[in-house]
């Protein structure tokens, strides 16, 4: 056994082992900067946020099965680096739409925003403008066109559009995203009827609210959300430009059963610029929505808010890519947690990818401040993934970079007709 030869500690010996991290003045500050991953500000944000707010974001349809396969599937990829390449810096923007975003992610639409934290929507735009990426407003975001638009005039905005039953609030709408200089129009076509959010239901978060005991009990000590409720303006939706309607409006106009593909026709009319099509999830309906005059898809399956067991994006994206790639932009959305579940979309033929519930538990966990940080947090590992790969560029990043692997595969049953020869995902 070996001997140590022991001696008394000097003060200089300690001195390396104890040096104070400097404590940050902003108590948010503080807070955010123990936040090291996506997963860090949830944690903050389920202690801060009342259980409806938080569920509403954090929970899916049913069971919840297709939002954890979603991100089962970023967890199974094998990431496959090359070595001894000069990764001294490495150029995360990347192209879309035409333009260049500083980053390979832009910030996705999601309702009912400043329910998370009373800045909402204009603290997001804050947010993406800053960090120099594309940022979507929802129809059903709590904000209106024209705040999120004066609070960062010179952001890449999109507008979400969800296919009314009244076809006119839905052309004043297009008409007030144009006025107000969003660039491009994302039409989400997966709300033929609402998912079934059970955790919404159980907390009375439905359209209108019928809150429960409990939910209020919840919230009651989480004083600083009810202050800013409290002492902020009312929620005002995007699709509500007289600040007159209410929360049943929205389950009065907002899903609409019978739209068609036809219907696709009078909105290309009405919108001049770039028309994305968000909830493809076949690679049949990915050629029909080219056909009928889009100029992209996003992959998505709503985070796992409407069809439970829905294909996975992931899965699919390789097959919409070889289907239109050539013919338009795809975009990924659904299940990302990780910058390196970012890099996996590129490398699979995104053009760009979309986070959603990354940036909201970033807003519940620290209003602006917090999405700047998930932001932050996603483009440190977007840019630490990519010196890992052995690449310097988003451009650079191919189909051989990852190995799409899966802990379940289809099963066709004997005698079945193969889904392949229909156009869906086998």
């Amino acid at each position: 056994m070996t001997d140590l030869e022991r001696r008394l500690p000097r003060r200089e010996d300690l001195r390396p082992y104890l040096r104070l991290k400097r404590r940050e003045g902003d108590r948010v500050a503080r807070r955010l900067a123990r936040a090291h991953t996506i997963w860090d500000l949830r944690a903050i944000a389920k202690r801060r946020t009342p259980a409806g707010p938080f569920d509403y974001t954090d929970g899916a349809a049913d069971a919840e099965v297709g939002m954890h396969r979603a991100r089962e599937a970023f967890q199974d990829i094998e990431l496959r680096p090359g070595i001894l390449r000069d990764v001294e810096t490495a150029d995360m923007s990347t192209a879309v739409l035409g333009k260049r975003s500083a980053l390979p992610f832009g910030l996705a639409p999601t309702g009912f925003t400043r329910m998370m934290h009373a800045a909402g929507e204009r603290a997001v735009v804050a947010a993406a403008a800053r960090a120099g990426i594309p940022y979507a407003l929802s129809t059903v975001g709590t904000t209106s066109i024209e705040q999120v638009a004066a609070t960062a005039p010179h952001a890449r905005k999109w507008f979400q559009l969800y296919l009314w039953k009244d076809r006119e609030l839905s052309l004043e709408l297009i008409s007030n995203a144009r006025a107000a200089g969003y660039e491009a129009l994302i039409v989400t076509v997966d709300v033929p009827a609402g998912g079934n959010r059970l955790r919404d239901l159980r907390h009375g978060m439905t359209i209108p609210p019928q809150l429960t005991a409990r939910t209020f009990l919840d919230a009651s000590y989480r004083f600083e959300w009810w202050f800013n409720l409290l002492t902020t303006e009312p929620y005002r939706f995007a699709f509500d430009k007289s600040g007159e309607g209410d929360l049943a409006d929205v389950a009065g106009k907002l899903y609409d059963p019978t739209v068609t593909f036809e219907d696709l026709a009078w909105i290309r009319s009405a919108w001049d610029g770039p028309l994305i099509i968000k909830g493809i999830q076949t690679v049949a309906d990915a050629h029909r929505v080219m056909d009928h005059g889009a100029d992209g898809v996003v992959v998505s399956n709503h985070g796992g808010r409407q069809l439970d067991r829905a294909p996975v994006p992931l899965h699919l994206l390789p097959e919409i890519v070889d289907a239109i790639g050539d013919r338009g932009t795809v975009m990924l959305d659904t299940g990302i947690m990780h910058g390196g579940d970012i890099v996996a979309a590129l490398a699979l033929g995104a053009d760009l990818a979309l986070v959603g519930r990354a940036y909201l538990y970033g807003l519940m966990a620290g209003g602006e401040a917090g999405v700047a940080r998930a932001i932050e947090i996603l483009a440190s590992e977007v840019e630490r993934t990519m010196k890992l790969l052995g690449v310097t560029s988003t451009d650079e990043l191919e189909r051989d970079h990852v190995r799409l692997m899966t802990r379940r595969s289809p099963v066709v049953p004997a005698g079945a007709r193969r889904f392949e020869t229909s156009g869906f995902p086998s």
